[in-house]
């Protein structure tokens, strides 16, 4: 077992969704409970998923878990570029936020290249 507290991904995950907390309360109240909503929900998904993993009983699980992880990543950065795309706030605060979901993804696929199948 892991302890996910320890481990660069996760730290890094939970930062990422604080992040993007503070992005989505720049939104507008019409936002709010849409695209804004889905977002955080996303981002909190990718810790979440790690720490789970983290907790099984087996290194299939855990990277069962941390494939889950992955796809959140990749639904948030989707979720980021339509929010872009809408204008939903400043365009520095995307370009950040994208480069480091990207950072994030290479970061578990190599984490997760690491645990035996």
């Amino acid at each position: 077992m892991h302890n996910f507290r320890q481990l660069r991904i996760w730290i890094d995950s939970v930062e990422l969704a604080k992040d993007i907390y503070s992005l989505t309360q720049k939104f507008s109240n019409e936002h709010k409970f849409g695209i804004a909503s889905q977002l955080y929900r996303a981002a909190v998904s990718i810790p979440s998923n790690i720490a789970e993993g983290s907790a099984r009983k087996s290194e299939k699980d855990f990277r069962h878990f941390l494939s889950m992880s992955l796809g959140s990543t990749f639904e948030l950065e989707t979720q980021l570029i339509i929010a872009e795309q809408c204008n939903l706030a400043a365009h520095n605060d995307f370009e950040n936020l994208l480069a480091r979901i990207q950072s994030l993804q290479k970061q578990i696929k190599a984490f997760s290249n690491t645990i035996s199948p």
